[in-house]
């Protein structure tokens, strides 16, 4: 049989810290699955929503070149809207490591800001 203070530095240094490393690794997943990071690499310049203009039967300049210039637009807003939702990830991604970074450091240092909160508020008193 252990003795509680032993097995809550086994928790507080060992068990914990895994699963806060674990649900870290669980956050930056679904941030990246959340945002489609890759997907939105992979078709960046496909049009928005699918959206085409038909050439048509036939070649009529007026309607080939209107069909061109409009999946264009399509193409470019697409890739412009997918850019902005991959930026948007990728900071979401850097907040996402930054924050576990802070909370996996401060629940080390937790015990530490105890002892010290304890030290000066009987320093105060006395």
């Amino acid at each position: 049989m252990q003795n509680i203070l032993f097995q809550y530095l086994i928790w507080h240094f060992f068990d914990m810290p895994k699963n806060i490393l674990r649900a870290w690794r669980d956050y930056l997943r679904f941030n990246l699955n959340y945002f489609s990071v890759l997907l939105l690499l992979k078709t960046l310049f496909s049009p928005w929503r699918r959206y085409k203009v038909s050439y048509g039967r036939g070649f009529d300049a007026g309607r080939y070149f209107e069909a061109l210039f409009s999946n264009l637009i399509f193409r470019v807003f697409g890739a412009t809207i997918r850019s902005f939702l991959i930026v948007i990830g990728i900071i979401a991604e850097i907040v996402i490591v930054f924050g576990g970074i802070v909370v996996f450091f401060a629940w080390l240092v937790l015990p530490g800001l105890l002892i010290l909160g304890f030290y000066h508020g009987f320093r105060i008193l006395i």
